[in-house]
């Protein structure tokens, strides 16, 4: 990858992170739909198995029953989430679970659109 490309993708990311610290402050995004992260300066799904991103009170990557973190996994090349307890196996189904799956798959598929765009340029 060039410096331009590198350049480029930082700056199309750049502009989503702004975008959505700007809707989250004003109360028009959940910071659980976002699909940068403001802490890790990443698409989330590049830093969602963060222990920082697992909250207990809302039940985001956290089972109830085991009192443990869920753990997750990303596939930037099949595009797909899996997420499921360590302790007990089960698939968490709830609502919290549902956004975070929903969240790294927009954001897998915004940083493919931005990979693939720069490829378009490129030829």
């Amino acid at each position: 990858m060039s410096v331009t490309s590198i350049s480029e993708a930082a700056e199309q990311f750049g502009a989503v992170l702004d975008r959505e610290n700007r809707d989250e402050e004003l109360g028009q995004l959940s910071p659980h739909e976002r699909l940068s992260c403001p802490v890790h300066r990443r698409w989330v799904h590049q830093c969602v198995s963060s222990p920082l991103h697992v909250i207990p009170v809302t039940g985001h990557r956290w089972c109830r029953r085991c009192e443990c973190a869920h753990l997750i996994a990303i596939d930037e090349i099949d595009g797909t989430v899996s997420m499921w307890c360590p302790c007990c196996g089960e698939v968490p189904t709830t609502l919290a679970s549902r956004q975070i799956t929903r969240a790294c798959l927009q954001s897998l598929a915004a940083w493919r659109s931005h990979r693939d765009g720069r490829a378009d340029r490129a030829r």
